[in-house]
């Protein structure tokens, strides 16, 4: 087997673990006496409706809200579509459908919700006072920072009508029921989606902070405390640890001796950083590592944290043989561009016409790997654990 097929094999074993269809059934509650109300809302959200689907016993309705382009339809659920990575008018009606479901239930009623990364954008209802393009500018803006997941939701939650809760609220007096698939460090419900039907330990001074932190422009209006106490059940169906855990036991059974670590930070840090560590662990090892890095945007090009992690590694290994790297998001989509993310050894930097320094610089790792034919290209994978980022020394 080449290192590139073993490092698609380790890739794909790490998402196969944490489908929709593998992981929802266990986790599914009683049917109610009424009806069950079915809310998906994240880039996983068609393969969990469908996984609810297949496994439901008794009536069914509700809505799944997928990104643009994302594969259906759904059999008993309706489906429809909005914006990602930034928020926009089809996501306003996206959320205010879902409220509407929410409150149309009864106390025999189930309101099932079926949450994934990428929700935030999908369903955005700015708080009363706030207009659409100020939370789209604010939103655009933390993404350019590089500012953690943690922080941009936090502040998301704080300007919303629908987050932080509230779409939970909204579903009383029903039995309320969450599945998540969490692509977020820590697996913490109220940065899962923003925690739509999440209690939030934070307050409104603290977002307002973190935009000052940043030098980001504050809106007058639309700041709002969220619940700080949520009625309901909340079970993680899958997370990045058992994508991580999957990639690693592939890796032992293609003959490497796996070591296996969470990343934040940097994209361009933890590249290098990671690339070092791998060639120090030796001959015969697998570094594999999970979690989301950021990217502060300052350049032009096109690319995600993955793929500029993998140009930095790249640069960190140049010349070196033996070594081969893969870094790509568990849903298919890195950043700004069609691909999931891209593969590196250390012949990337000589195989290249281009200038890999002034690539980073410019935020353009995209465009560096497009140009090698070195871009892993999945589309939509039905699930989204956060990262896989794979290095081997054969």
């Amino acid at each position: 087997m080449t290192a590139r097929a073993e490092l698609e094999a380790i890739f794909w074993a790490g998402v196969d673990a944490c489908r929709p269809e593998q992981v929802l059934p266990a986790y599914l509650p009683e049917p109610p006496r009424g009806r069950t109300i079915l809310l998906a809302l994240g880039k996983a959200a068609a393969g969990m409706a469908r996984a609810v689907e297949r496994s439901w016993d008794g009536p069914l309705s509700g809505l799944a809200v997928v990104p643009h382009g994302s594969d259906g339809p759904l059999q008993r659920v309706a489906l429809m579509t909005a914006a990602h990575p930034v928020p926009d008018e089809t996501s306003v009606a996206a959320a205010r459908r879902l409220l509407a479901s929410a409150e149309g239930a009864g106390p025999d009623d189930l309101v099932l919700v079926l949450l994934s990364g990428g929700a935030s954008s999908l369903a955005c209802l700015p708080a009363p006072g706030l207009r659409l393009a100020e939370k789209q500018r604010i939103v655009a803006a933390l993404l350019r920072t590089g500012a953690s997941i943690g922080e941009i939701n936090c502040v998301r939650r704080h300007l919303s009508a629908f987050k932080g809760g509230r779409l939970g609220l909204a579903a009383r007096p029903a039995r309320l029921v969450t599945l998540a698939i969490s692509d977020v460090a820590g697996d913490r419900p109220e940065d899962i989606g923003s925690g739509p039907t999440a209690a939030d330990p934070t307050t409104t001074e603290e977002a307002r902070a973190i935009l000052r932190r940043l030098g980001i422009d504050e809106p007058r209006d639309g700041w709002s405390e969220t619940a700080r106490q949520m009625a309901g059940e909340y079970r993680i169906a899958a997370r990045g640890r058992d994508a991580l855990d999957a990639a690693a036991a592939k890796a032992k059974s293609l003959g490497y001796a796996p070591h296996a670590i969470e990343a934040d930070g940097e994209a361009r840090e933890a590249g290098t950083e990671h690339a070092t560590m791998a060639l120090r662990l030796g001959p015969g090892t697998a570094l594999i590592s999970g979690g989301e890095l950021n990217v502060t945007v300052t350049g032009k090009g096109k690319g995600g944290p993955n793929q500029e992690y993998a140009l930095a590694a790249a640069m960190a290994l140049a010349g070196r043989g033996g070594v081969s790297g893969l870094a790509a998001d568990t849903d298919g989509i890195d950043g700004i561009g069609g691909a999931a993310g891209a593969f590196f050894d250390g012949g990337t930097i000589e195989r290249s016409a281009g200038d890999a320094g002034a690539a980073l610089a410019e935020n353009d790792s995209g465009g560096f790997f497009a140009a090698l034919g070195d871009l892993f290209v999945t589309g939509p994978t039905g699930t989204n654990v956060s990262d896989l980022r794979i290095i081997l020394v054969r």
